[in-house]
């Protein structure tokens, strides 16, 4: 056997490992991360839970079930539970787990809710399996109805978050945290999150219409295309040729170049917009932010870039894997497979696959707090590996 060949296997190995230790050996989901991290994170879940969607959907079903178990029923400023809500962070025994500012379970996420919607969507296309549809379309029904009312508090059909705890999460998308590292004042609207919210009506406009539901189907198809309308209004910087990152209270645009943009690209949202898709990667793989090791979260050309920063300059693999969803998804293979073998590259120079890592004058480095093994970068690899 090729030396190529072993060493794929071997990494396939690893992984397998990887996702095998943080699997819940009781409930079946994917712990998010070892050793900081070892609990379900809803946003996390449903990432890995798609990203092994061929690899073993169990893991999508018992995750959709314990999300649906959790969802929000009530008003909760303490939490940040809303009805329909679909949780942040959750641990089967929080005095086990670590001490947080917050209560467990914790619903402080903008995305996870859109994320589970769109999860179960493609539960149901792997398994046609339409008595599972009918017990979980009163949840997903649930869900939607909290974008409407609580995700978009301020009607405009874009999803935003502010948080309810002043001791919560200030930022609530996948780049999270409790420091403010967007400079901006929430409200704040969130460029990925309103693909992920368009990825899931038309999920959902799909479940009404298997279920001969007609008025529920054109209500949402009719909202996706609102919410189109709203993202490319609002968002596109012609002077940029790019997505905004956020709108904050005041809606005035974040200027800064960073990979969120890229999330647009997998879920149709831009669709019939083939001048803007090519503008978005031309734009991700200019060398600000390309390097030999995936694409960073923040261009090397903004003035508040730092490569060992969380989320201003590192690089992490479920990020290029979800950009690299949409690449394919528009037929860019070339740009597909660097990011691909970029992934590659970095497990075999650092010998794992971390949560994120730096690149520094062309340099992969290790980065001290990330997580290894963690859910969504192991996932993202594996998926990437055991493509057909």
């Amino acid at each position: 056997m090729p030396k190529t060949k072993i060493a794929i296997k071997n990494i396939k190995q690893k992984l397998e490992e990887d996702i095998g230790i943080l699997r819940d050996p009781e409930l079946g989901y994917i712990r998010a991360g070892f050793p900081r991290l070892a609990a379900l994170f809803g946003r996390d879940s449903c990432i890995v839970s798609w990203q092994l969607i061929d690899y073993d959907m169990a893991i999508a079903r018992w995750t959709i079930e314990l999300l649906a178990k959790l969802q929000g029923k009530k008003i909760d400023n303490a939490s940040e539970e809303e009805p329909g809500k679909i949780v942040h962070e959750w641990h089967p025994n929080p005095s086990e787990y670590k001490s947080l500012p917050w209560p467990l379970p914790y619903y402080g996420s903008v995305d996870s809710t859109p994320l589970f919607i769109y999860l179960c969507g493609l539960y149901y296309e792997k398994s046609a399996d339409t008595e599972w549809l009918i017990k979980y379309w009163p949840h997903i029904v649930s869900a939607l109805k909290w974008c409407e009312k609580y995700g978009d508090f301020d009607g405009n059909m874009l999803l935003e978050y502010e948080r309810k705890n002043p001791a919560g999460l200030l930022h609530q998308g996948w780049k999270d945290s409790r420091m403010d590292h967007l400079g901006l004042k929430p409200p704040i609207e969130l460029i990925e999150v309103q693909g992920y919210y368009y990825a899931a009506l038309r999920k959902a406009a799909e479940f009404a219409l298997r279920l001969k539901n007609k008025s529920i189907e054109k209500k949402l198809r009719a909202r996706a295309e609102k919410l189109k309308e709203a993202v490319i209004k609002e968002f596109w910087l012609p002077e940029k040729n790019f997505f905004s990152t956020a709108l904050a209270e005041s809606k005035f645009p974040d200027k800064r170049i960073s990979s969120n943009p890229g999330h647009l690209l997998f879920g149709g949202i831009l669709d019939g917009e083939a001048g803007k898709i090519k503008e978005v990667v031309d734009r991700l793989f200019q060398k600000d932010m390309w390097t030999p090791y995936g694409i960073r979260t923040h261009a090397e050309s903004n003035p508040d870039f730092n490569p060992m920063s969380y989320h201003l300059g590192s690089i992490w693999p479920h990020d290029n894997w979800i950009i690299a969803q949409g690449l394919k998804k528009y037929g860019y293979h070339r740009e597909y497979g660097k990011i691909k073998h970029a992934l590659l590259d970095a497990y075999q120079a650092l010998g794992e696959i971390p949560e994120l890592y730096a690149v520094v004058k062309g340099k992969i480095e290790k980065i001290p707090v990330a997580c290894s093994p963690q859910a969504w970068a192991s996932g993202a690899l594996l998926n990437f590996i055991l493509e057909k």
